[in-house]
């Protein structure tokens, strides 16, 4: 389990003994976590681990078979029946950014971002657009409000993607390899991104490929293999000496490729 980086330190994310399985296959088995307030806790591990699950099972796209989610006082049993309003707060609570954007070709970037707010948080529109050029300026596109996504580039369209989630005030962000799909030039564009928001002090949990944002910028690395936790601590700690041999040989054919 990840352990509080300090015994005051809020944790804003408890994930208890999470199970997932698909007919006969294991995807998750007995995953616990806990992540700090304003901490980066990277997941890194072999394709096919479980981490992009446990991400989703965090805001419910998928329904973990047990366990419990808590998420800035929001907590979910698998194993009882969920409330629209519960899922609806954790939701709001835990800011999400996929690997492939998502965004809706037909609206134009700014509508991306403002529909969600006057949807989920009852904005009218001129306080949503006021908000979403705001985080459009932040990530250097104010420019880019009256186009649509297919004009932008891979790297415009996942810092979009990210303005849109922060625009709902999200107490946690989740990234589940927001740079897989980029070239790596760009992807150093959303990495920036993603650097200056932990230094803000956003909680924030990233599943990576990107050795070394998870090693420079995390505080708690977190190695999954085969469905479960094999090991977590110190990132440089971890990078330097991994005690489990799974660890070792992720990390061979991660860093000497």
């Amino acid at each position: 389990m990840v352990q509080p980086a300090s015994t005051t330190t809020e944790n804003v994310i408890q994930v208890r003994h999470l199970a997932k399985s698909y007919g006969d296959t294991v995807v998750l088995r007995d995953v616990s976590l806990a992540v700090p307030e304003g901490s980066v806790t990277a997941m890194i591990g072999p394709s096919g681990a479980g981490k992009s699950t446990v991400l989703r099972c965090m805001n419910l796209l998928e329904k973990p078979d047990s366990g419990e989610i808590e998420i800035d006082g929001h907590a979910i049993n698998a194993g009882e029946k969920i409330s629209p309003k519960n899922l609806a707060a954790l939701r709001r609570s835990a800011g999400m950014v996929f690997q492939h954007f998502n965004l809706f070709p037909h609206m134009t970037v700014l509508r991306n971002i403002s529909l969600p707010q006057e949807r989920v948080l009852g904005r009218n529109k001129d306080e949503a657009n006021t908000k979403s050029m705001e985080l459009l300026t932040r990530m250097g596109l104010a420019d880019k409000a009256d186009h649509y996504p297919a004009r932008c580039s891979g790297g415009q369209q996942q810092r979009i993607a990210i303005a849109r989630a922060l625009a709902l005030g999200p107490r946690v962000m989740l990234f589940d390899e927001p740079t897989s799909a980029l070239d790596p030039e760009v992807g150093v564009e959303v990495l920036e991104v993603m650097k200056e928001l932990a230094s803000e002090g956003m909680t924030m949990v990233v599943v990576t490929h990107e050795m070394g944002f998870a090693a420079n910028v995390s505080d708690e690395l977190v190695v999954m293999a085969d469905g479960g936790i094999i090991e977590s601590g110190d990132p440089h700690q971890i990078m330097s000496d991994p005690q489990h041999e799974r660890t070792r040989r992720f990390l061979r054919a991660v860093l000497e490729r």
